[in-house]
Formats: structure tokens, sequence, C-alpha cells
């Protein structure tokens, strides 16, 4: 790639020796130029430094007034809280919301991604698969269209990321259960759908080891997002097989820690701190009906309003300047300890 780096559209057309309105044409839809000067334009996008402007490439497209919104699983009422505050947000700026979920499948959330880009929307706020994304789909998209990404990133694609600080929250409650009594066990799907399942698997790991204890993973074998049927199933085997090591669990998600509640409520086993209880139980990120399992659960939140408000912040100030970020900035929130009767 040549080190000169090219300032303008107007440039590049000079350089890779097709004009101006077709250089144009072909980062609008590729296929709509002929295959001979379409490897002109690409021999020379590779080897020059140039990534154009999406906005002013937009604004010949006739940008609309809708705002993308895709989350991995809108069944999963985590992202539809998020997808909710996030809607009313842009709503409130006189945007429309599109939203769509990729149900936790690789090839929809290409076809989103796809489907998104035909009806030309000024921005994108993408919460991606992660694990299973692809990737290279993911980075063409975001270099055509204005993208900020939330909750799950993809190193280098869009403009910026917001997301949960996972290491801070999990440290925070590793802390409080070992201050509060033994030491957890902490409870997790071996392969997770979500790639913040990871983050908090090595900080728990990390935790136990500066504070001196020793760690244990109970790790649920199942795949994808029925997160209360593998909490469950893999809890009762747990429990019946007294594979615990102590008397205290800490599930990397609120849905796992559902599933294992019911599980312990079927097998007898009283959950809390209260006379007769015999195991604690807490979980992560605050689940909207967190509030209303028996008993209430121990959790640490994530900040859905800032998540949502600097997502949306973000897109309205490229939308406004109609600029390009300089740099990818990512923005990690803490989370809060929300202690309630499991633990």
């Amino acid at each position: 790639m040549s080190d000169s780096k090219i300032r303008n559209m107007e440039e590049f057309a000079a350089l890779s020796g097709v004009s101006r309105p077709t250089v144009s044409k072909y980062f609008n839809d590729p296929e709509s130029v002929r295959a001979s000067i379409r490897t002109k334009i690409e021999a020379a996008l590779e080897h020059h430094d140039y990534r154009p402007n999406i906005f002013a490439v937009n604004q010949n497209r006739k940008l609309t007034k809708n705002i993308g919104i895709i989350v991995p699983y809108l069944a999963d009422p985590f992202f539809a809280e998020i997808a909710r505050r996030i809607e009313t947000l842009v709503i409130a700026e006189g945007f429309r919301p599109i939203l769509l979920s990729s149900h936790g499948d690789t090839n929809l959330e290409v076809s989103n991604l796809e489907a998104l880009r035909q009806i030309k929307p000024a921005a994108v706020l993408l919460a991606p698969l992660g694990r299973t994304s692809d990737r290279q789909a993911i980075m063409d998209f975001c270099d055509n269209v204005p993208t900020v990404n939330f909750d799950s990133n993809i190193e280098g694609a869009g403009e910026a990321f917001i997301g949960h600080n996972n290491v801070q929250a999990t440290d925070v409650m590793i802390q409080y259960l070992t201050r509060t009594g033994e030491p957890p066990v902490f409870f997790e799907m071996r392969t997770p759908p979500n790639p913040n399942a990871i983050k908090r698997r090595n900080a728990y790991l990390a935790a136990m080891e500066r504070l001196g204890h020793t760690p244990q993973l109970i790790q649920a074998e199942g795949e994808g997002w029925n997160l209360e049927e593998i909490g469950y199933e893999t809890a009762k085997r747990a429990i019946t097989n007294k594979e615990l090591s102590t008397n205290t669990v800490f599930c990397s998600n609120d849905r796992l820690a559902i599933g294992f509640l019911s599980a312990a409520y079927e097998l007898g086993v009283k959950v809390g701190h209260a006379e007769g209880c015999s195991l604690r139980v807490a979980g992560h990120d605050n689940h909207p009906f967190s509030r209303y399992t028996c008993p209430t659960l121990t959790t640490i939140s994530h900040n859905y309003d800032l998540i949502a408000t600097r997502s949306v912040e973000i897109v309205m100030s490229m939308i406004e300047s109609e600029q390009r970020l300089e740099e990818r900035p990512t923005t990690l929130l803490d989370g809060e300890l929300i202690m309630r009767a499991s633990a």
C-alpha cells in the first residue's frame, strides 16, 4: 500500500484513472460499474490509502431518516430492554428506528446488514453476535455505512464501541461474595453465544487468584440462546452430584442464574442468606426479570441508560457533522452491584 494519504474522492479518481462520477457510483454500488472498471478501482484501493467519506457518499444516495438497530437475540429481555431505550432516543431525535434481530444466526445477521444497506440508513447501531459473526461482512458493512457498535465489540468495526466493563463488574461481585461468605464457583457455558462471557470467565479467574482463592468452573455443555434451560439442566446435575466445592455460585449471566434457581427449588435446596438456606446464587446483567425471581436475584447491572444514550449521541454527532470520527473510541461503563435476597 502507498504511504500517501488521499484526501478526497477527486484525488483518488485522478490516481486510479477513473472519472469521479464513476468512482462515486462504485462506492454506492460496486456491481453498478463494468467489471473492468471495478477491477481498476479495486486495484487502486489496494495500492493507495483511501477510505471514502461515507457521509458524502450518502448525500449522493439521498440519505434517509432511518437508523438501523441490530441486536443478536431480541427474545432475550436484556437486548429487548436496551433496544427499547435506543428506539426511544432515536425517535426523540426525529429519526425512524428500524429494529432487526439476528436470532443467534450468522447468516441472518449478514442478511440484516444487507437489508439495511438497501434502505440507505443515516446510521446503524449494531450489537453483533460476536463469536459467530462473519467478521469480514461486518467490516465491509461498517466501511460503507456509519455504524456504532454496542454490547459486543468487534475490533476495528464501526466508528465507536460502547459497552459494559465486564472486568470491573466481575471483580466487584467477587469481592462482595468473598467478603460476605464463601468464595464462589463460576457457573457458565463452555461455549457461550456472547463473547462477554469469556471476559467474565477470565476476570473471575484473575480475581480469585489475586485474592488467594482456588477457582472452580462448572461448565454447561449446551449451545445456543436457551440459557435458562441450559442453566437448569446443568445445575440439577451439579447439585445432585455434589459438584459444588462451596455454598456460593456466581453465574456468568442472569439467565443461567434463573435456570439455577429453578433447579435448586425443584431439588428442595433453599437459596439465600436466611436461616435454613444452604446456597447463595448471584448473577450478572440485572436482567429485567431478576428482581422477580424467587428469591430475588443478587446481580451486577449494566448501565442500560448510558449505553443507549452514548451510542445514540455518537450517531447523532456524526450525522450532524457529516464527518467520520478520526479515531475509534471505546467506552466501557462500570457495573453496579445489586444486592438482593439470593446472596
